[in-house]
């Protein structure tokens, strides 16, 4: 058995060449622009487009999907040392064709659709032409599915939607969204839901408005609240078998929350580096900050938290990469999804303090990063809901006693040692 951490050179070329691509071609966009996601956008065409064609032609175009979908079909490793990278921008996982929740919506569309709707959905969706909304959560339901109400009803060859869906992430630019309804009210929990591809132009589907996160405009967010009525849609819209929608929602998570924790891994790394530029350039009190103590102990925790997480991070892509079931690393990747928010809010709040009042300001992006810490303790799952996976997981690798005294109680031991030992113990004592 071995272990390493070194990269394979050819790969690591193409990391070096994203990360100063990333740096230079990429980054300065969200400067000027302010919506990865409105494709349409004539500025949008202008400057994003040209970048996508060179991430095409270099051959690292939506890297998750295998080369029968136009990607190379990296493994989860690779992927998560590219999305550190991408983390790092807000618009590159769109100039690299892996934009969440398109990404997951892709490989649905790939396990779970027809032809015909590869051919209408997926393509222009993998050829960037195109984005989707996952439109799941409800307004009354929080992190639990079984209480969704939005209910999918068959009429001969149609069904027929009715209900209120919230956060459906980029609804307002989407051509189509992915909706989880209930077909099957009378089923155990998680048989009653279903899973359907609804175009956005379909009558009957009303964005009620768009909430935004902390500190963004009332009515200029990206997360809709939709209400759906009387939507009709072909009974071939269905994507898996009729009441599997938790199963097809699956294809989605494991790698999405790997690449979500990637991708934070490059957030921290940049707000680090503002904040080890920062103590080193101020002076305060006859000295610069990088010489006070306390300065030093939040550097060092901020350095060892990181590397923490993203050992962890990496691990855990490595274990899905060699075991190829995600049943096998639930408890992995429950655990970086738990411990995200974390060390995202508390490394990035160090560095805000640490630039005092210009950090707390909209000069800076610390007050963004650190909404965007509670947003991960929430996406996919509240951080609880994940640590009672983990709990679980771990409880399940046990075996309860019924002995009234644990084996490992000391006298026990004792005992088991004295029983093992006792004719060593006695030739010894004899010699003495």
């Amino acid at each position: 058995m071995s272990w390493g951490f070194d990269t394979d050179p050819e790969f690591q070329r193409e990391l070096d060449w994203m990360e100063e691509f990333v740096a230079t071609e990429v980054a300065p966009i969200e400067m000027v622009l302010s919506d990865s996601y409105d494709v349409t956008n004539p500025n949008f065409i202008k400057l994003v487009r040209p970048l996508q064609a060179i991430v095409k032609e270099r051959g690292l175009w939506a890297c998750h999907l295998g080369s029968e979908l136009g990607g190379p079909g990296f493994g989860q490793l690779k992927l998560a040392l590219m999305n550190e990278i991408l983390g790092k921008a807000s618009f590159a996982p769109i100039v690299f064709g892996c934009q969440a929740p398109d990404s997951g919506n892709g490989e649905i569309l790939a396990h779970y659709g027809t032809e015909e709707h590869k051919e209408k959905f997926l393509r222009p969706l993998l050829d960037g032409e195109i984005v989707s909304c996952f439109s799941m959560t409800e307004p009354h339901a929080g992190a639990d599915p079984t209480m969704f109400k939005c209910a999918a009803e068959q009429d001969g060859d149609e069904w027929v939607i009715n209900g209120e869906k919230w956060f459906s992430s980029n609804a307002k630019h989407a051509s189509f969204l992915i909706v989880m309804a209930v077909s099957d009210p009378d089923a155990p929990p998680h048989s009653r839901m279903s899973m359907f591809i609804v175009p956005t132009d379909t009558p009957g589907i009303n964005i009620i408005r768009n909430a935004g996160i902390g500190g963004e405009p009332m009515g200029e967010g990206h997360h809709a609240y939709i209400r759906y009525e009387n939507v009709r849609i072909p009974a071939a819209n269905m994507l898996g078998e009729r009441g599997q929608a938790f199963i097809v929602a699956q294809t989605r998570l494991g790698g999405g929350r790997i690449h979500h924790a990637m991708r934070t891994v490059g957030q921290l790394h940049k707000a680090f580096d503002m904040m080890c530029q920062r103590v080193l350039s101020r002076e305060t009190k006859g000295e610069v900050l990088a010489q006070k103590q306390s300065v030093q102990e939040k550097i060092a925790d901020s350095w060892i938290e990181m590397e923490q997480f993203r050992l962890l991070v990496l691990r855990t892509a490595w274990r899905i990469d060699q075991y190829q079931d995600y049943r096998r690393v639930r408890k992995d990747i429950a655990a970086i999804k738990a411990l995200m928010p974390k060390v995202y809010h508390d490394v990035i709040s160090r560095a805000l303090h640490l630039h005092g009042s210009l950090g707390i300001s909209n000069e800076m992006p610390f007050t963004g990063m650190l909404m965007g810490s509670y947003v991960m303790g929430l996406a996919d799952g509240p951080t609880e809901v994940h640590k009672v996976t983990v709990a679980r997981q771990v409880l399940g690798e046990y075996t309860p006693t019924d002995d009234l005294f644990p084996d490992y109680h000391l006298p026990r031991r004792r005992d088991a040692a004295l029983a093992k030992f006792r004719d060593l113990i006695d030739l010894e004592v004899g010699q003495l």
